[in-house]
């Protein structure tokens, strides 16, 4: 029989706080972290704003020397694993480290790194590209040099399934904890590309925020009637993962099981969900049957919720397809309303808040919900955060290319 999985650390870089106390605080104060663009000059790009973490400093959790050779994404992995080791109280002296491994996504990797180094080609010509460029700009390398700074020779993996791949990884990495093939697994996922491609790129494609550029902390409005596109954000979320068996053998604070995990596929559209939701549906009621529960049991879902027109149609019709009627008795937020959206990392920074929301009995507010979508008639807990007893819970993740992850937390017991 598998063994049980549970969350025993938390990791946490995010445009509303660094470490998981400091980012929960935040949350369930409400307070947005969307500003003005400032890693690069965005005036004349038509979304000037995003969910910056402007107060990191590389340093602090790395060596000067190894940091100067990590692209950002990277950089914020580390941190975050370093934060979550730590949360977790592991020593790691005193593990097997080949029983430890390492699934952290990323939707686009090191895209401040190509950048910089195709201005340099640009300008300087081939033989001036840092011999660095390669090793900092491929999309593994958070995986990879998670894996190195800290020992660990497990399974190690880098899912990249757009704006699914923190939940996607933390459900792989469940499943590598239960097939018996690693005690311990750090997972989640990261994403720096606040950088000029990426912010064209989706502007372009008309799915980011350009109509609040003088107003951002109101721009990420998930549900509300006047939504008008997301919000991009950066950041890393990573959560240690354990058997159960081994986090009580050393006494490990216990955050929150893992009990349920699915994944499907829209197969529909590059970018568009299927209008009809059976494929995220299906993935809500897969992950609850995985988890040996009934709809009727869960209590929260912590939703994708982008703050576009699209994600929140699609989104409420497969709860009421997953849910039926319970559906009118779930509370359903999206924290991308304070944090932005931040891609590859959404899905683990998505889970710490799920699983702090389980084990403290506090749901965070929707924010910016100010004008109700006739069309959207469920609870999404609208501005001010709520104290409910939460069971189970539920965060669910839908990537461009129609990839649907969920994953189903609930109170250790």
């Amino acid at each position: 029989m598998a063994d049980r999985v549970v969350i025993t650390g938390l990791g946490a870089v995010t445009p509303i706080g660094i470490g998981k106390d400091k980012f929960w605080e935040n949350l369930l104060a409400g307070k947005s972290g969307i500003g003005k663009i400032t890693h690069f000059d965005a005036t004349e790009f038509k979304a000037q704003i995003a969910g910056q973490v402007n107060d990191f400093e590389a340093t602090d959790f790395i060596d000067k020397k190894e940091a100067r050779r990590m692209d950002r994404y990277t950089q914020f992995a580390i941190a975050a694993t370093r934060m979550a080791f730590e949360d977790a109280k592991i020593d790691l002296s005193k593990e097997d480290k080949e029983r430890i491994g390492v699934f952290i996504g990323t939707g686009i990797g090191g895209i401040e790194t190509m950048h910089e180094q195709y201005t340099v080609l640009l300008a300087k010509g081939p033989n001036r590209i840092s011999p660095f460029c390669v090793p900092m700009m491929i999309a593994n390398m958070a995986t990879g040099q998670t894996s190195i700074t800290f020992g660990l020779q497990g399974p190690s993996c880098c899912p990249i399934t757009a704006c699914a791949t923190g939940t996607n990884a933390i459900g792989d990495a469940m499943r590598v904890i239960q097939r018996g093939e690693a005690d311990v697994m750090v997972a989640g996922g990261t994403e720096a590309c606040i950088s000029p491609l990426p912010v064209a790129g989706f502007a372009s494609m008309k799915a980011l925020c350009t109509n609040m550029n003088d107003n951002p902390e109101k721009a990420s409005r998930p549900f509300d009637k006047n939504r008008s596109g997301f919000v991009m954000g950066e950041g890393s979320g990573i959560v240690v993962l354990e058997s159960l068996t081994h986090a009580l053998k050393r006494g490990a604070e216990i955050y929150a099981e893992v009990s349920g995990y699915a994944a499907t596929s829209d197969a529909y559209h590059i970018t568009s969900p299927a209008p009809a939701a059976i494929q995220p549906a299906r993935c809500f009621s897969l992950a609850i049957k995985d988890a040996g529960l009934q709809p009727e049991d869960i209590d929260y879902i912590n939703a994708h919720g982008t703050s576009t027109q699209l994600n929140e149609r699609t989104e409420t019709a497969a709860i009421k397809k997953a849910f039926g009627a319970h559906a009118y008795k779930l509370a359903i937020s999206s924290i991308k309303s304070m944090i932005g959206h931040l891609l590859g990392a959404a899905g683990g920074i998505e889970c710490i808040a799920t699983a702090l929301t389980v084990k403290n009995d506090m749901i965070p507010a929707t924010i910016n919900l100010e004008t109700p979508d006739e069309n959207l008639d469920l609870d999404y807990v609208p501005n001010i955060a709520r104290k409910k007893v939460v069971n189970a819970a539920i965060s669910d993740s839908l990537g461009f290319g129609g990839h649907n992850a969920t994953i189903l937390l609930k109170k250790f017991k």
